[in-house]
């Protein structure tokens, strides 16, 4: 036994152990920091400006001044994109994601395409303009480490918008960046007439977005609908504030699975949960929609063709544009996109 144990502490001192020690405790330490951003944003907002002081002028500057569409303008319908975290900076989404939101846009004249949400700051800022760009720069010309890097670094943000403490002010800056990049793509019109604002995310971006739309929910006469693409969530916010979910996901995609078994709002025992809720309503549709991976060439935004002789991002985007949204006086409904070249819906999950 002294042996064993003496066998034991020689392995625990040897630099391979200290190092991986050295890793987790500086990834808890970046963690426990990770809100610190959110808390200066917040300190540095007026109690008028964030509600608590009178309630209409919670909403952002650009919804506070007069503001009519240009005349003859058929744009009724804004389409965000929020990405995984994967991304750099609000200016960075991959080649196939602009392809993605190009071509729907293309084929949706009425709506106006948002591209430069980074759902990962709450300044919207690029990790290069950030404090520790050096840090960051570094990163990004270090692959595969730095790319890693990137991923946790911005999952924490996700952590952080799914968090109970720091969420609410989180989504709340989000949601104000959304606004002003809406409002810098097509100025917003207010009328009695709703727009149609959806929501498209992928991976931890999903998460961001349905935290978000509380707000924008409150703030704009919109109805607002939410496309997950592999997306990741914790199940409660949001789902009282949208009108409709719609949770695309690929059989070799299991980092979307993952918050199924992490977050007991998705768990099916929990029926009052917002997101349990929204299903029994109907508001809430989750489809299988093919084999992809949860990112890379093979996945929803993929160059690899599928085994439908399409590529994957052409077949996302045919699903995609399938479903019932893209116009405002569309009623919404519990369906999910059948595949091309296939007669059959796949089907919905259990």
């Amino acid at each position: 036994m002294r042996r064993w144990i003496n066998r034991t502490v020689h392995r625990l001192s040897s630099t391979t152990v200290k190092l991986i020690f050295f890793m987790g405790g500086f990834l808890v330490l970046w963690g426990m920091l990770a809100p610190v951003n959110t808390i200066v944003w917040w300190l540095n907002q007026t109690a008028e400006s964030l509600g608590l002081e009178e309630k209409d002028e919670e909403k952002p500057d650009v919804l506070l001044q007069p503001a009519i569409a240009a005349p003859g303008s058929k744009i009724d319908c804004y389409l965000v994109f929020l990405p995984g975290v994967g991304n750099f900076s609000p200016d960075e989404i991959t080649e196939g994601e602009r392809t993605f939101i190009d071509q729907l846009a293309a084929r949706h004249p009425n709506c106006v395409a948002v591209r430069d949400v980074f759902p990962y700051s709450v300044l919207n800022r690029a990790l290069d303009q950030s404090p520790s760009s050096a840090l960051w720069e570094a990163a990004r010309n270090t692959e595969p480490f730095g790319y890693v890097l990137v991923q946790i670094r911005n999952l924490w943000r996700f952590a952080i918008s799914a968090d109970d403490r720091y969420g609410p002010v989180y989504n709340l800056s989000i949601a104000h960046t959304i606004v002003d990049r809406m409002n810098a793509a097509h100025r917003i019109a207010r009328s009695d007439r709703p727009i149609n604002l959806i929501l498209l995310s992928t991976s931890g971006g999903t998460q961001v977005a349905l935290g978000a739309a509380a707000h924008l929910d409150r703030w704009i006469n919109a109805r607002v609908t939410i496309i997950s693409l592999g997306g990741a969530f914790e199940g409660r916010a949001g789902f009282n504030n949208v009108a409709h979910v719609y949770h695309l996901w690929g059989d070799r995609d299991w980092i979307t699975q993952l918050p199924r078994v992490v977050f007991p709002a998705r768990w099916s025992i929990v029926s009052n949960s917002p997101v349990n809720q929204a299903k029994q309503q109907g508001r809430y549709t989750v489809c299988n929609v093919g084999n992809q991976e949860h990112d890379g060439s093979e996945g929803y935004f993929g160059e690899a063709m599928a085994s439908n002789d399409t590529s994957y991002l052409e077949q996302t985007l045919e699903q995609v544009n399938q479903l019932p949204i893209w116009s405002i006086n569309q009623p919404l409904s519990d369906y999910c996109p059948v595949q091309k070249n296939s007669s059959t819906a796949r089907p919905k999950e259990k």
